[in-house]
């Protein structure tokens, strides 16, 4: 784990331009993924990302939201996956969760989305949607965002 996979990467490079939007409207960010903290926040640097990111590592946490699978679990050919079963392509995939917290401090799990479920979030695409060319991911192999580096590797 010692950099970010290329998609969610492209996500991420979108999360700080709407944090002080999210905050005047009185919304926490922090992202959330199973590798050790010290590695993440290399990784943040190098990316100069300034998102509060935090590792999830000794924790259920993205096995309970059903975005990354244990071997065992992988071994059985299907997991719970963007709400149906399905055969997982690796032990890590994408999904973005909201939650409430009420004012006697209940926590609430109010919306999740999964895949391509998050590119509504990935302002390049808006844009990317009105070149002359489109996305032109039709042609990409081995799937449509095989074309995404990190934005260091353009």
């Amino acid at each position: 784990w010692e950099q970010g996979c290329p998609g969610c990467s492209f996500l991420a490079d979108h999360f700080d331009g709407s944090l002080p939007h999210l905050a005047a409207k009185d919304v926490s960010f922090v992202a959330v993924s199973r590798a050790p903290l010290g590695q993440l926040e290399i990784f943040k640097k190098r990316m100069g990302w300034n998102f509060k990111w935090v590792s999830s590592n000794a924790t259920d946490f993205n096995y309970d939201y059903n975005v990354s699978f244990r071997k065992e679990d992988l071994e059985k050919g299907q997991v719970t996956y963007n709400y149906e079963q399905t055969k997982a392509a690796s032990d890590e995939l994408p999904g973005g969760s909201a939650f409430y917290k009420d004012p006697s401090g209940n926590i609430y799990h109010t919306y999740s989305s999964f895949g391509r479920g998050l590119e509504n979030m990935i302002g390049a695409y808006s844009w990317l949607d009105i070149a002359p060319k489109g996305r032109d991911e039709d042609a990409q192999m081995p799937h449509k965002m095989a074309w995404v580096r990190h934005h260091d590797r353009y």
